[in-house]
């Protein structure tokens, strides 16, 4: 097939860029615009074996695990390709993920792009052996040595939200640590990934060490990677309820599992914080459209100052704009597809039939004829038991929870089946770090900051995960740990 002027629709596999199985291609959509803007590869079972087989071959047939120099050379150049063609990514999230120019410019493409290099310097450093003395046992005395090795073939499996970033924080260290890699992209955003697959061809980067697969079923090719033998490792970021299932293919073969999954995070505003300036964080409901795991979606707050609070959301909500796709200032896009949209109006009519108030919000936006945007919405006089405290919606929607007293907030903060992130404001920064500690999630955001950096392991307690990405945590779940004992 011809290749357009925009886009990368040929899969990655092997070293080349390749048409799907009988050219078979899918509908790319805009979701801002409801518009098709261009076609993606269909990936086929046989593609993806194609694809497997070359990852394995690079894996056991060559010195990509071993040669650490090359490794850092190739992987240093696929970093500046991705750098010199940043325009074109950032064009691939706004037209295929909705983000807004402003989004496009921070966390969707430029943030995850300043990141990359983050695995290659870490590599640089990285003690792959170290002794750790003599001891003897049962009349042998032996020298003990410690190797750190790749894990061997990744399937990285990858959700629509923060494609890049994601495809990044996954790919960059396996490949760093010496595994090769099969990149099998959500249907709804296969350009972030073909791209990387024309920049990793562009930058040199050895045959079958990385492969990229696009398709338009979300679950066949998945289902084919996690249950094939030749897979080591299986990475994959989504709901919690796709995670529960591959955890259950991964099992037969007793693969090694990580898993970024749901969250249903609470910012706990404690009652000695200034509420104007704390309230600021509820701004993150716009990020995405709400499409983040880690955002704050439950808002929980003094019942003394729920009639203030309300007051202060309806001013903040009224400032939040969106419906302009080449904003720089606008943080809210649309929501991914048709039906996303659909599953976060339906959450919200459940609000209303279990007792929530509805503050903002609610609905489509009558000022957007095109693009699936839900307005963004507050619910307040929210129990934690109601679905909308309870489930991940993944939409912008907030739940606001008032709490007696401290012991309280806490136990409600606690009182979910996730366990990914987090917030805590108070005027006492002691205060806000006692109350962290306290909270079973993955990462805490103390008076405003932000745990988001490429040295940062990020990951979840309870049903929101298993593992770490990112920082020292997050390359070493790509490695093996092999003990190695010489008698002396």
């Amino acid at each position: 097939m011809s290749q357009p002027s925009f886009g990368e629709q040929r899969l990655y596999i092997n070293g080349e860029l390749v048409d799907a199985e009988q050219g078979r291609v899918y509908e790319n959509i805009n979701p801002a615009t409801e518009e098709i803007i261009g076609v993606a590869a269909d990936a086929s079972l046989k593609d993806a074996d194609a694809a497997l087989a070359a990852a394995r071959t690079a894996f056991d047939h060559t010195d990509w695990a071993s040669n650490h120099a090359l490794r850092l050379k190739v992987l240093r150049r696929f970093v500046e390709v991705m750098r010199e063609n940043i325009e074109e990514l950032r064009q691939a999230s706004q037209r295929e993920v909705g983000a807004t120019r402003c989004f496009a410019l921070g966390p969707q493409c430029d943030g995850p792009i300043s990141m990359a290099s983050w695995p290659l310097d870490f590599l640089e450093g990285f003690q792959w052996e170290r002794e750790i003395g003599e001891y003897e046992v049962m009349g042998v005395r032996s020298k003990r040595l410690v190797w750190k090795e790749a894990a061997g073939v990744v399937a990285a499996i990858t959700p629509w939200n923060f494609p890049i970033q994601i495809n990044l924080a996954k790919c960059m260290p396996a490949l760093a640590a010496g595994c090769t890699v099969v990149l099998k992209a959500a249907p709804d955003t296969p350009w972030t990934s073909t791209l990387l697959g024309r920049y990793a061809k562009e930058a040199g980067l050895p045959a079958g060490v990385f492969n990229v697969l696009t398709a338009s079923d979300p679950a066949e090719i998945g289902n084919f990677l996690t249950t094939d033998s030749r897979v080591d490792l299986v990475s994959f970021t989504g709901s919690t309820a796709v995670g529960k299932h591959i955890m259950k293919n991964a099992a037969d073969t007793v693969k090694r599992v990580f898993l970024e999954l749901g969250g249903k995070s609470a910012m706990v505003i404690l009652d000695d914080a200034d509420l104007a300036s704390s309230l600021f964080g509820v701004f993150s409901i716009g990020a995405n459209a709400g499409q983040g795991c880690a955002i704050t979606t439950r808002l929980l707050i003094p019942k003394t100052k729920q009639a203030e609070v309300e007051e202060i959301l309806k001013s903040y909500m009224g400032m939040l704009a969106y419906g302009d796709p080449e904003s720089e200032s606008e943080l809210m896009g649309p929501l991914i597809n048709a039906k996303q949209r659909a599953r976060v109006l339906a959450y919200i009519e459940k609000g209303k039939e279990e007792g929530a108030r509805l503050l903002i919000g609610g609905g489509r936006p009558a000022h957007l004829e095109k693009g699936y945007y839900v307005e963004p919405t507050v619910f307040v006089d929210v129990d934690n038991s109601m679905t909308i405290a309870q489930e991940e919606i993944f939409g912008p929607v907030l739940a606001v929870i008032a709490y007696d007293d401290e012991a309280d907030a806490l136990r409600i903060a606690n009182d979910s089946p996730y366990g990914l992130s987090g917030a805590v404001y108070s005027a006492s920064e002691e205060r806000a770090l006692n109350f962290a500690r306290q909270v079973r999630t993955g990462t805490m955001n103390v008076n405003g900051g932000n745990f988001l950096g490429p040295d940062a392991p990020f990951g979840g307690y309870k049903q929101s995960g298993v593992g770490r990405e990112m920082g020292p945590e997050g390359f070493e779940e790509y490695l093996e740990t092999k003990t190695v004992a010489i008698a002396v």
